[in-house]
């Protein structure tokens, strides 16, 4: 079952006795064809296995409970390609020892590389900081590229800390805050953070191959 964010939920099964070793089997075969089968971006595939013993496998984690199971090689989908941002997303991205990658992912969901980007809760420039952000992140010129990525970046390492590096938790922090992701232990069920998640993990996936 596919959507309109790429995100593809391959199967979930119950499993007990024999009868796992042989669904396992057919699960492992299931999952390389469509690893191999021609995806817009490559389709890692991760899996997790709830209390009832069920499989569930996808290619875009919405919860920290999926590990990474299959490294996917199939075709990969050109994005935009390289912006006019590219070199100063490395450059501090390095500075501050996170993935540029991912970086430029959060930018392309939050502004779409436009450095004079308010949106209707006040979140200002590329990486959409918020007013008390920028105010605790001694951000002076939210609209100026270099000063608005060096604080947006500084912001995510800390939610990278705060959460055990989870990329998937500390992406739903950034989009809707600290607080609800502890409070929920997981991507909070908000149907526009669930989504957020989604497409930067989406262009992650693209953008890694680039950067």
């Amino acid at each position: 079952m596919r959507n309109s964010s790429n995100k593809v939920e391959f199967f979930n099964v119950n499993m007990s006795g024999l009868k796992k070793l042989f669904i396992c089997i057919l699960s492992i075969g299931l999952v390389v064809s469509v690893v191999c089968c021609p995806f817009p971006a490559r389709a890692d595939i991760y899996r997790y296995i709830d209390k009832d013993g069920t499989l569930h496998f996808t290619n875009l984690p919405t919860t920290h409970r999926y590990k990474l199971f299959k490294r996917g090689r199939g075709t990969i989908r050109k994005s935009s390609g390289p912006t006019r941002y590219d070199r100063l997303i490395r450059e501090i991205s390095q500075k501050h020892g996170m993935n540029p990658a991912l970086i430029k992912a959060v930018i392309k969901a939050e502004s779409d590389f436009n450095p004079r980007a308010v949106s209707k809760k006040g979140a200002r420039g590329l990486m959409q900081l918020m007013p008390k952000t920028m105010k605790d992140l001694k951000v002076c010129d939210p609209f100026q590229p270099r000063d608005n990525i060096d604080g947006g970046v500084r912001h995510l390492k800390k939610l990278f800390k705060r959460f055990d590096n989870s990329v998937t938790l500390s992406l739903a922090a950034y989009n809707a805050g600290a607080k609800a992701v502890e409070k929920y232990d997981d991507v909070p069920p908000y149907q526009e953070t669930q989504h957020y998640v989604k497409k930067v993990l989406n262009y992650y996936d693209r953008y890694r191959q680039e950067i």
